[in-house]
């Protein structure tokens, strides 16, 4: 059988990378030279074949190479190879930047999901103050005359409890006391606590 015939350049030798692993755990910067130059095409194609963005591939690429320097002291022969370690930070890191991603679309979304929505919803707003006018309007259905006239004069006309006392011809002490029994009985009505 005939050896094969390399045309231009002599056959490639691939470096033993659990060496040289070692090598960049006691920070050999030859050694890190040569895994870059030996991974870093197989690391950008896990991190394209993950990503599908040629930017964002580049970037997790880079971001492998930089923790491989860092590391690499973590590297254990016994659990695989040195290349199954590296591709598998590759193809960690791209997931994780994938899951970042999503994360931010999602927050943005919600955002902006918020923004569309009004501070308040005007036909509730609405709603609830006709819906607690009528409820003072039963309440104050279920006062004396005199008590309701008082509460009245003074509550919805803005008139001094000496007002209510003149517009109803009776003693100032009679007017707070009417005042005090109307306010008792409908905060009782309405439900309010004191």
């Amino acid at each position: 059988m005939k050896e094969p015939v390399h045309i231009g350049v002599g056959p490639t030798v691939k470096p033993d990378l659990q060496h040289l692993l070692h090598g960049v755990a006691l920070g050999d910067q030859e050694a890190f030279a040569t895994v870059y130059d030996a991974v870093a095409g197989s690391v950008l194609g896990v991190a394209r074949a993950v990503l599908r963005d040629h930017a964002q591939s580049e970037e997790v690429a880079q971001e492998v190479m930089v923790e491989v320097w860092r590391t690499a002291p973590r590297y254990r022969p016994e659990r695989g190879s040195a290349i199954n370690w590296i591709l598998t930070l590759a193809h960690q890191r791209a997931v994780d930047r994938i899951r970042s991603v999503e994360a931010a679309a999602a927050r943005d979304t919600k955002v902006a999901l918020l923004e569309q929505q009004p501070a308040y919803d005007e036909v509730t707003e609405q709603v609830e103050t006709r819906l607690e006018h009528e409820q003072v309007r039963r309440c104050l259905r279920t006062l004396t005359a005199v008590q309701k006239q008082s509460v009245t004069l003074a509550y919805y006309r803005g008139l001094t409890y000496r007002e209510v006392a003149e517009a109803l011809a009776l003693p100032l002490g009679t007017v707070k006391t009417r005042l005090r029994d109307g306010l008792i009985r409908l905060r009782d009505c309405l439900g309010v606590t004191a």
